[in-house]
């Protein structure tokens, strides 16, 4: 057999990294297996629904201009519904990213003197603008829509007490963040996510819950769908595109749900008759039937980071050996010199601009500078091997992605190259 390190030595990792990289690796075997078999039953939740629904190569054929008539494009559609165990759904390439299908979903339910609940904490920063907590235009508080935050309890439990007294006759919607995004708090399991949908809708039987499911699609195998949440809200460029999405977004929900995002995407009257598929509708069916192999790749990805950082002396969110139910990885680098390393490691091995150094700059939609290594083929794909991070104390890095473990391994051990080239004494 070739001598695989010859290849790591190549990218300039040196024997400290590679002898570590092999015992971590070694321990994490069992992990491994066990994310295997996550993979291996939404592997075949996600084929009974495409049989189900009767996928079949005219499907893939290309609609135009209005897009009436697209059986591929409907049909996808009835895949995604019956694989997350909803009454219908929404997806579609003219749903730009996960941001716009969060204030599609958002926009589409909400009227002028609603009030939105954010049982979780402080959103992710995209959505400040579209809420309104900075000012934007366009954004829900322009439509006298307004909001109240319920912070987590040491930032990591619901404070039920909060959010009871937070629910109010104007409360017409709480939309929970699934992952972390820049934050320290964990990501919320799915359990956890049902056992606060129970207590709010207990509260307000007609509350509509939205939750934002970015980055956590496939890591375990049920979906907030599955614990009555009324919208599940996604982006295909990340889990559920496997990778091969060009574009879109997803909404899974009850009919009155989509029905209203539907016609909010395109226009009242109209709905979801229009609005053509222009070929890529193979792209979004293999992505969809490959999603459960990819995510468990990169969920391998982010566990080794997390177990190899740690090792190396710094911390984890989550630690290694805590539950995941989601892709992200994040580690508190501590130097902006170490940040900016680590994104320069995973560049570097990247198939795509590889020679490409990641600089911080103004990135719209964040309050603080942002580095980000992406080298995807599909751009801002993070589903793909990638990591980014705000330039600000402590320094965080959230890595995820990985189309396939072993590229994930490569990119995680130069990441801990780099730092070590940058003067972190491992």
């Amino acid at each position: 057999m070739p001598d695989i390190n010859a290849f790591y030595k190549e990218y300039g990792i040196g024997e400290k990294v590679l002898e570590l990289s092999e015992r971590i690796e070694a321990e994490l075997e069992p992990r491994f297996k066990a994310i295997d078999g996550i993979a291996e039953y939404n592997q075949l939740k996600v084929l009974s629904a495409m049989q189900k629904n009767r996928v079949n190569a005219s499907f893939f054929s290309a609609s135009s201009g209005y897009g009436y008539n697209d059986a591929g494009r409907d049909a996808l559609e009835r895949v995604y519904a019956d694989t997350f165990h909803t009454e219908d759904a929404l997806v579609r390439s003219q749903i730009t990213c996960g941001t716009h299908a969060l204030n599609l979903a958002l926009s589409s339910c909400l009227r002028p003197g609603d009030e939105l609940l954010l049982p979780a904490g402080a959103p992710y920063d995209t959505l400040h603008e579209v809420i309104g907590i900075r000012p934007s235009v366009g954004s829900l508080s322009e439509f006298n829509i307004t909001y109240k935050q319920v912070d987590l309890i040491d930032d990591k439990d619901f404070d039920y007490e909060g959010i009871r007294a937070a629910i109010g006759p104007q409360t017409k919607m709480a939309a929970i963040q699934r992952s972390k995004g820049y934050a320290s708090r964990p990501t919320f399991s799915v359990e956890k996510i049902g056992e606060l949908i129970s207590f709010i809708k207990y509260i307000k039987p007609d509350i509509i819950c939205m939750v934002d499911n970015c980055y956590g699609e496939f890591t375990e195998t049920i979906e907030p769908s599955d614990v009555d949440a009324d919208m599940t809200v996604g982006s295909l460029i990340k889990n559920p595109g496997g990778g091969l999405a060009p574009m879109g977004g997803y909404i899974c929900g009850t009919k009155s749900c989509i029905e209203k995002a539907a016609a909010r995407l395109t226009s009242p009257g109209l709905g979801r008759e229009v609005g053509a598929s222009l070929g890529i509708n193979t792209a979004l069916y293999q992505g969809f039937f490959l999603a459960p192999q990819v995510t468990a790749s990169a969920e391998k990805g982010a566990i080794f980071a997390a177990k190899l950082f740690e090792a190396a002396g710094f911390k984890a969110h989550p630690a290694g050996d805590e539950a995941r139910h989601d892709i992200i990885q994040a580690i508190d680098l501590l130097k902006p010199e170490y940040l900016q390393a680590f994104c320069r490691g995973i560049q570097a091995v990247a198939p795509v601009d590889s020679y490409v150094t990641p600089e911080p700059w103004a990135m719209p939609g964040y309050d603080d500078d942002v580095i980000m290594a992406a080298g995807a083929f599909v751009q801002g794909s993070s589903i793909e091997l990638s990591a980014d991070g705000p330039m600000r104390d402590p320094y965080t890095v959230y890595f995820q992605g990985g189309l396939t473990w072993h590229h994930a391994k490569l990119g995680i051990m130069l990441a801990l190259q780099k730092l070590i080239d940058a003067g972190y004494m491992l």
